[in-house]
């Protein structure tokens, strides 16, 4: 199939609680992602939505192409779509957008997520948590809940390599020196190893720090054709290549969570493209919580099994560091914004990428790899993306 490309991006801040409404913060990061194209709105042809899970009514609008209306796409827009997987929303889109360009469907499609945890209540926020992707017969009568089992992660962890507690809280202290670059980061307060271990405790072992934080906020992006993009856009980024599995809907019945399916997707992700590990110059991975990070280092290859806690310790993934991670802050500083926490990612692929990421711009970034995974851990997204196709 032939490539495909963004070629636009756009982002309001994440803030704990806005002022603005959805639509308005919908609206703002739609449009900057068609001017930021440099193309005519009226040349988007399909428009993609993520799941808004604080309000459902706006859902439920916007499903029924609200965005369209109000972006001024209403009897140009061939149709309008809800795509939802949790956090892995971003990937999926993606992939359905190389479908639907190669098919000859469409040939721009615009994606959009906007979310206002603000507007659910902190035992609403519990309860929704405490139920999405854990399983009401097995699970969730005994009180596991998203934070439990990143706890349980962990430990397992620790267990099975070695790494120690001030290894995973260096995940943290790395991403927020990212974070401290982003002026769009819900966190960027300085942070060290202590402040994270010496905060409280919330599910062992992971401290208040090591938990993402649910914010409000809305990121989009424009998609087309590669050989579209070189004749569109002064500085496309191209997806190279992509592998994904669906491992488990319980966590009880995944083999493996310390591992996933991230060495499986990788293989197959480097395999299809041009470039090896040693090419990469951002590791744009998904870390809801610290050690996430390091489990996708070592599944894909980009550190040895056991060594990962090191590299991050050492600075290797901080500004100035031999493998940027996570340049936007991540879920873990620069906010987690539920469906949109892929959309963030990819939008911070991009802008790292095509040179428009002002302080924190990694220099000669010319490929990264991202990966991405949606409720209590279901699936293993591994993309390459690239300035250039090899």
């Amino acid at each position: 199939m032939e490539k495909i490309a963004i070629i636009g991006t756009g982002q309001v801040p994440a803030e704990r609680r806005t002022q603005r409404t959805l639509q308005s913060q919908a609206v703002d990061s739609a449009q900057q992602a068609i001017s930021d194209a440099g193309i005519k709105k009226d040349e988007i042809d399909a428009v993609f939505l993520a799941h808004c899970f604080a309000d459902q009514r706006f859902n439920s609008d916007l499903v029924f192409s609200l965005m369209v209306e109000e972006l001024g796409l209403s009897n140009k827009a061939k149709f309008n779509v809800n795509i939802h997987s949790g956090g892995s929303s971003g990937e999926n889109m993606l992939k359905m957008a190389e479908g639907l360009i190669n098919s000859g469907t469409a040939e721009t499609i615009l994606c959009i997520h906007s979310e206002k945890f603000s507007l659910m209540s902190i035992p609403e926020q519990i309860e929704a948590f405490a139920s999405f992707g854990i399983s009401a017969e097995w699970e969730s009568y005994t009180g596991m809940v998203y934070n439990t089992i990143a706890g349980l992660m962990a430990e397992r962890f620790m267990y099975e390599t070695g790494t120690t507690p001030e290894q995973i809280a260096s995940v943290c202290v790395s991403l927020r020196k990212w974070a401290q670059m982003n002026e769009n980061a819900l966190y960027r307060k300085p942070l060290t190893v202590e402040e994270v271990l010496n905060s409280r405790m919330i599910a062992t072992p992971l401290h208040m720090y090591e938990c993402n934080v649910l914010c409000d906020g809305s990121s989009s992006f424009v998609v087309t054709s590669a050989e579209r993009a070189k004749k569109k856009a002064e500085k496309p980024v191209y997806l190279l290549s992509h592998a994904s599995t669906v491992t488990h809907y319980s966590l009880a019945q995944s083999l493996d969570i310390t591992g996933f399916a991230y060495a499986k997707a990788g293989k197959e992700a480097f395999e299809t493209v041009g470039i090896e590990l040693k090419d990469i110059d951002l590791a744009s991975i998904r870390a809801c919580y610290p050690h996430d990070a390091l489990i996708v280092l070592e599944g894909i290859g980009l550190c040895e099994r056991g060594k990962a806690g090191a590299f991050v310790e050492s600075g290797e993934t901080q500004p100035g560091g031999s493998l940027p991670l996570g340049t936007d802050g991540g879920a873990l500083s620069r906010g987690h914004t539920g469906s949109g926490v892929g959309i963030d990612q990819i939008v911070e692929t991009y802008v790292q990428l095509s040179g428009k990421a002002g302080e924190r711009q990694i220099e000669n970034c010319s490929f990264a790899v991202l990966s991405g995974l949606g409720g209590t851990y279901m699936d293993s997204h591994v993309m390459i993306f690239g300035r250039e196709v090899p």
